[in-house]
């Protein structure tokens, strides 16, 4: 199935694409690995606003309590002066970087079943699963680890791991120095792969991202305490559809897409459980029957996505 995506949501993306179009450009610039997470949860009907960006403001999601969804996600709205995709709504997620590289404590799937289901090799496996886990951390103060390797997750909500979350971010830090100096084992299990998405050609900053599915945890807090945001909560993803359909929300085709998957689930279980067909998909930019500049997908292979 092929399907085109509008460049006019967003004021710089279209200016990029435009750029690129009339020969404004050098070669398209390396990719960079990177990992996202949609944590999701049964919807609660209105008790998602929570914690918004760097400011500490209180953000509620759009949609929260409206009961249009069974399932709710977390998103993040970047700041407009983000080099890339500014004042785009996004789950929690991040460039890969050479902290990730180490072999730490690891719960669940091992690196080689990762590495089948991500279709990497096991170290860019290894490290595309520790950014996961380390920029939600980051980015929402959830962390995915705990002692054993079963047992509940390690409560972060103390001034001590207010500390070490800035040490992560200040790249003072490695997770591999948080587990082991804590005693936790990276919990894997916890994750699923869902998405296999690369920034197309056009973009200044582009990368090659896989997209993973995460439950909330039962018992932890959630925040969207990052400097990189505005705006956080639990959101409704048919009500975020509905907002960039109506032109009031900057989404991107990869969240887009994965939004639209969510929109279908029955339950955050369901949604966890679901192995779809990975594919790396790249969008191409071309020039549409009508003259707009469109990224044009061919969903040949994978799961279609809802018209």
């Amino acid at each position: 199935m092929i399907r085109d995506f509008a460049t006019t949501n967003s004021p710089a993306l279209r200016a990029t694409a435009l750029a690129w179009l009339s020969g404004e450009h050098d070669e398209p610039v390396p990719v960079r690995p990177a990992a996202t997470v949609m944590i999701v949860r049964d919807a609660r009907g209105g008790d998602g606003a929570v914690a918004g960006g760097g400011d500490g403001a209180e953000a509620g999601g759009a949609g929260d309590g409206d009961g249009a969804s069974p399932v709710e996600v977390f998103l993040l709205r970047r700041v407009a002066s983000m080099a890339f995709a500014p004042s785009t709504m996004v789950f929690p997620g991040g460039g890969v970087d050479s902290r990730d590289r180490a072999q730490l404590p690891w719960a669940g799937p091992g690196v080689i079943e990762w590495s089948a289901r991500l279709g990497a090799d096991e170290d860019a496996t290894r490290m595309l699963v520790v950014a996961a886990v380390r920029e939600v951390f980051e980015e929402c103060g959830v962390l995915f680890a705990s002692v054993g390797e079963a047992g509940p997750l390690v409560d972060v909500s103390t001034p001590e791991w207010d500390a070490v979350r800035a040490g992560l971010v200040a790249r003072e830090l490695s997770l591999n120095d948080v587990l082991r100096t804590h005693g936790l084992c990276l919990r894997t299990d916890l994750l699923r792969a869902h998405a296999h998405w690369v920034t197309p050609v056009f973009e200044p900053r582009r990368f090659d991202t896989r997209f993973f599915v995460a439950l909330m945890p039962e018992g932890r807090a959630i925040d969207g305490l990052t400097s990189e945001a505005d705006h956080s909560g639990w959101f409704d993803p048919a009500a975020v559809l509905a907002d960039y359909a109506a032109g009031q929300a900057i989404v991107l085709p990869p969240t887009l897409v994965c939004l639209e998957d969510l929109a279908r689930a029955q339950s955050a279980a369901e949604f966890f459980a679901q192995e779809p067909v990975i594919r790396r998909i790249m969008p191409e930019l071309v020039v549409d029957d009508a003259g707009e500049a469109v990224m044009r997908v061919d969903f040949a292979g994978t799961r279609a996505p809802r018209e």
